[in-house]
């Protein structure tokens, strides 16, 4: 009778070895945020793109929870997440950040550095004195239209990624953190087509004129954004607003983020059309010129998405482009050699998850997934807001919280396989016990 009590025993025990219910139901034998759990028609599928991500759940684009993870204007240097101080720090102690000052600027002049320090001099090699830099992006390989616009996304990014779709073409958009915040509808737009993105900074400034700590917030913060809303894809590029770069700052993009620095060989100076610089006409000039010239080096064109006049420009360049038989491909794709993201190849391909910003949001995103599963099952849980920690604490939070769903699915299968066995004998020595 024991062992017949035993076996009864067992049968709770193996009850109780399924999924913990929480007041809600939980799908199992799921990966944590592998996949959506909406349905496809859900709205949702509208705010953030289907398709390969790092397998975390960020919040959907546009929404409170997205937008407040981040600075509303210039980011606080004091307040970074400290994996990036940590970094720099390194770089600095490892000899790694040339010890130059900042540079000082008046209104309508270019960057200027203190007595002793030569803007073309190795030392500082500013690229806004046409300095280069081995390492850094200038000119584009034989024959090739590396093809990128600055400044988005903003309402004129529809009508460019429309006209690129219509050509079946690509571009790298240098976006600036902000404007993604504000115009995250076009945001989507550009990313949702298969075009590349690449930072341009938070919020535009000359970065020879920050100190290194600011440099640091103006590209991890973009980097951050960028990668939450891309399915975790870490971006591999910087353009520096006005082209406006030097050793130290293109070191500490580097050294911290592993960022590559480009710039560029020609300048249409669209970002002065309407207002009292060059006209549609000068633009199409200049285009006409570069674009019959010789074909070495390839043409990384400055060009800009910030107006209507600005996209127009392009848009009558285009038939000329193939016309003269320029291979015309996203910046970032062609310089990367296929690989325009440190962790992906493109916007359809598989995302590894890797690099600095990988993790720091791992607590928050788990939130988020959580939500997502119980949302799905019909019986929403309710999370307070302040018990997750956001990005703007992270420098003050402890160590992310990672799900190790490996380890997870092991534990559970470990103790069916303890539960089976043991009731697997006592059914057997009650069976043996019956028949004596």
């Amino acid at each position: 009778m024991m062992l017949f009590a035993a076996v009864l025993l067992a049968v709770p025990l193996l009850a109780a070895s399924g999924p913990v219910s929480e007041s809600h139901s939980h799908p199992t034998k799921r990966k944590l945020a592998a996949r959506w759990y909406h349905g496809n028609d859900h709205p949702v599928h509208a705010l953030f793109r289907r398709g390969p991500t790092d397998g975390v759940a960020y919040a959907p684009i546009g929404s409170e929870t997205w937008s407040a993870s981040f600075p509303s204007s210039t980011p606080d240097a004091e307040s970074l997440p400290k994996p990036w101080v940590d970094a720099l720090n390194i770089a600095i102690q490892g000899g790694k950040i040339p010890d130059i000052p900042e540079s000082s600027r008046d209104p309508g002049k270019n960057p200027k550095y203190p007595t002793g320090f030569d803007p073309n001099g190795e030392q500082v090699c500013s690229s806004t004195y046409q300095c280069r830099i081995a390492g850094d992006h200038w000119d584009g390989p034989e024959g090739t239209f590396a093809s990128s616009f600055d400044d988005g996304p903003l309402p004129d990014t529809d009508s460019l990624v429309a006209f690129l779709q219509e050509n079946k073409v690509k571009t790298t958009h240098f976006m600036i953190g902000t404007n993604i915040l504000q115009y995250w509808h076009q945001f989507l737009t550009a990313f949702n087509a298969g075009d590349d993105i690449a930072v341009h900074t938070y919020t535009h400034p000359y970065m020879t004129t920050l100190s290194n700590t600011d440099v640091v917030a103006q590209l991890g913060w973009t980097m951050q954004l960028i990668h939450n809303s891309t399915g975790g894809r870490v971006p591999r590029f910087f353009r520096p607003p006005y082209g406006d770069s030097d050793s130290r700052v293109r070191a500490i993009a580097k050294e911290v983020f592993a960022l590559e620095t480009v710039i560029w060989n020609q300048d249409t100076e669209d970002w002065s059309l309407g207002a009292g610089g060059t006209t549609i006409e000068e633009v199409g000039t200049q285009m006409d010129s570069w674009l019959s010239g010789p074909k070495s080096p390839g043409l990384v064109i400055l060009e800009h998405e910030d107006s209507t006049d600005a996209v127009t420009c392009f848009k009558n360049a285009f038939p000329k482009i193939v016309a003269k038989g320029w291979k015309f491909v996203s910046l970032a794709q062609l310089l990367g050699n296929g690989q325009a993201y440190q962790n992906s190849n493109d916007a359809d391909s598989e995302v590894k998850p890797e690099g600095i910003l990988s993790g720091l949001l791992n607590t928050t995103n788990i939130t988020m997934a959580k939500t997502l599963v119980s949302s799905s099952s019909g019986t929403p849980t309710s999370q307070p807001e302040a018990a997750a920690p956001t990005v703007g604490n992270l420098a003050n939070s402890q160590a992310p919280t990672t799900f190790n769903s490996a380890a997870s699915v092991w534990e559970r299968s470990s103790s069916l396989i303890w539960i089976f066995a043991t009731a697997l004998g006592a059914s057997v020595m009650t069976a043996v016990t019956l028949w004596v």
